[in-house]
C-alpha cells in the first residue's frame, strides 16, 4: 500500500496532478481542498495518499492533510458513496465544515455538494455524527495556488468532474471568475456559492 509520496509536482490539472518520486510519475486524483495549497510546478510536494484497487482499475488519491484523507476514507463507509462522491465532499466544503454540518445535521447543506441527495445525506448524518467530532478542529486552512493558462475553462472542467452538468459549470465558473483569478480560486468561489 502507498500511504504517502514525496516528491516534485510536474502537472496540475484538477482533479489531477502528477508527482515525480525519483523519476516514477505517480497520477493521483485529488480534491480542490488540496489543490487550493499545492505549490507551483516544479516544487517539491508531500502528499497523504489513499491507494483504491477494483476488478478493473487501479486509483491513487492524494491530499496534503491527514485529516482530509480520514474524511474521504469515513465518507465511503456510508452506504452507497464512493470516491467520486468522497471527493466531491472535500472539494464542496472543508473538513471542519464538513464536520459541523454532520454534528448539527443540516441536511441542506450537505445535499448541495454534487451527487448527495437527501436520503445520502441523511445516512451521512447518521452514520458519521459520532466520527465528526473528531474531525472538527483537524482541518488545514485553504490558500490560492498557481495560475492556469485558461483559468476559466479549467474550472469549468474540473465542476464537470465533480459532478455538475456542463452548462450548469459553465455557469457556475462565469459567475464566479474574478479579474485575473487562477482556477482553483474560481473553483473555490464557484463551490462555495452553491452551498449558499
Amino acid at each position: 500500500m502507498i500511504g504517502r509520496l514525496r516528491g516534485k509536482l510536474i502537472h496540475k490539472a484538477p482533479p489531477w496532478l502528477v508527482v515525480d518520486v525519483n523519476g516514477v510519475g505517480y497520477e493521483l486524483e485529488a480534491p480542490m481542498s488540496t489543490f487550493y495549497d499545492l505549490p507551483e510546478l516544479g516544487r517539491e510536494v508531500s502528499l497523504f495518499t489513499h491507494y483504491a484497487q477494483k476488478e478493473d482499475s487501479v486509483s491513487l488519491y492524494g491530499f496534503l492533510h491527514e485529516s482530509e484523507r480520514r474524511l474521504f476514507r469515513d465518507v465511503q463507509k456510508v452506504s452507497g458513496i464512493g470516491a467520486k462522491i468522497a471527493l466531491a465532499v472535500l472539494s464542496g466544503v472543508s473538513v471542519d465544515a464538513f464536520a459541523r454540518l454532520v454534528q448539527t445535521g443540516d441536511v441542506t447543506a450537505l445535499t448541495r455538494i454534487p451527487g448527495i441527495g437527501k436520503k445520502t445525506a441523511e445516512r451521512m448524518v447518521v452514520e458519521l455524527r459520532d466520527r465528526a467530532a473528531d474531525l472538527a478542529g483537524a482541518g488545514g486552512a485553504v490558500h490560492g495556488a498557481g495560475a492556469a493558462s485558461d483559468p476559466l475553462s479549467e474550472a469549468t472542467v474540473a465542476l464537470q468532474q465533480l459532478g455538475y452538468k456542463p452548462a450548469e459549470a459553465a455557469k457556475m465558473a462565469k459567475a464566479a471568475a474574478g479579474d485575473g483569478d487562477p482556477a482553483e480560486v474560481i473553483i473555490r468561489k464557484a463551490l462555495q456559492s452553491a452551498l449558499r
